[in-house]
């Protein structure tokens, strides 16, 4: 039996439409994959993105916002993606569990992640979050938003960008680590968790949104995990990526990913993060990583996707 950080990408759980019953109904494809790595044996903890919903309770927010009903901050917004999000992958976990008579529960957990309060991404914001815009719309929403930044994401597009730090602790790894323990399934530290720096020795959350695959490797090193899995929309990491030359990676060392980084190989705010996370889990722990699509989480055990392992091996 393996223990395993799984992570799905916001935009895996993102439906064509923004509403709650199209958002949960994707929700629940994908949770019925999920369910059967879990029932095969393994510890799975859950975690996942919030960029697309996080980004557009934001635009809610100011859109409905006055002196005496005030937009809530971004570190609030967070937490209420993480439970709104967690909300809707608990019950359809629970029900699939339930459908296949197996004995387990799913426990959505609020989880908060300690940054740097010196980090500079505060300077520099690079997460995107939110839908894609046009050129063309971008410039509206400046006009609407102009102390937003807004930037080019993987060509697909101009998304808001905001500080996006690095994690330090999983403040709740203890807790997810009881709940697998006792054959629970955790969903922690959705989008990233919520940040928080540590201020005269109390937490006090700050404005950004953490990177869920650098938080899934920080949680996964915190509760000793034995491998990280990154699910997202392809079915592996590639070099030369949308070119005619374009190749999947299978099988890749930490030294041989640290050259294609170099290269350029791989898109910043896309497949980038999802690298550097798996370097850094593979350093802190040793243990693998694998960068593959949903539809594939059901055949990991036969070596697909892009799987990040010692050099040794």
């Amino acid at each position: 039996m393996k223990k395993i950080v799984v992570a799905l990408g916001g935009n895996a759980i993102q439906a064509e439409d923004n509403s709650a019953a199209a958002q949960q109904e994707a929700v629940r494809k994908t949770m019925k994959t999920v369910a059967s790595m879990i029932e095969s044996g393994n510890q799975v903890a859950i975690t996942h993105g919030n960029g697309p919903q996080v980004g557009n309770l934001l635009l809610q927010q100011h859109k409905g916002a006055s002196e005496n009903n005030p937009a809530m901050p971004l570190d609030t917004i967070s937490a209420m993606t993480q439970g709104s999000i967690g909300y809707w992958m608990q019950k359809a976990l629970d029900d699939q569990f339930k459908s296949d008579n197996y004995p387990s529960q799913a426990v959505a957990l609020v989880t908060q992640t300690i940054v740097e309060s010196n980090d500079p991404a505060f300077e520099h914001p690079t997460k995107p979050i939110g839908p894609f815009y046009t050129f063309n719309e971008m410039q509206k929403q400046q006009i609407y938003h102009p102390d937003y930044t807004y930037k080019q994401d993987a060509g697909r597009g101009y998304r808001q960008v905001v500080p996006s730090p690095k994690p330090v602790k999983i403040i709740n790894a203890p807790i997810i680590k009881n709940l697998l323990q006792n054959h629970f399934v955790p969903i922690a530290a959705g989008g990233g968790g919520i940040p928080v720096v540590v201020d005269h020795g109390r937490l006090k959350g700050v404005a950004g949104v953490i990177d869920k695959d650098f938080s899934a490797a920080k949680m996964a090193e915190d509760i000793s995990a034995d491998e990280l899995v990154i699910l997202t929309t392809v079915d592996n990491a590639y070099l030369n990526y949308r070119k005619e030359n374009q190749q999947a990676i299978g099988k890749v060392t930490v030294n041989e990913l640290k050259q294609y980084l170099q290269e350029g190989q791989f898109a910043a705010g896309s497949m980038k993060p999802k690298i550097e996370a798996a370097i850094e889990f593979m350093e802190k722990t040793g243990k693998p990583t694998i960068i593959t699509s949903l539809k594939n989480a059901a055949k990991l055990n036969d070596g697909v996707g892009t799987i990040v392992y010692n050099e040794w091996r």
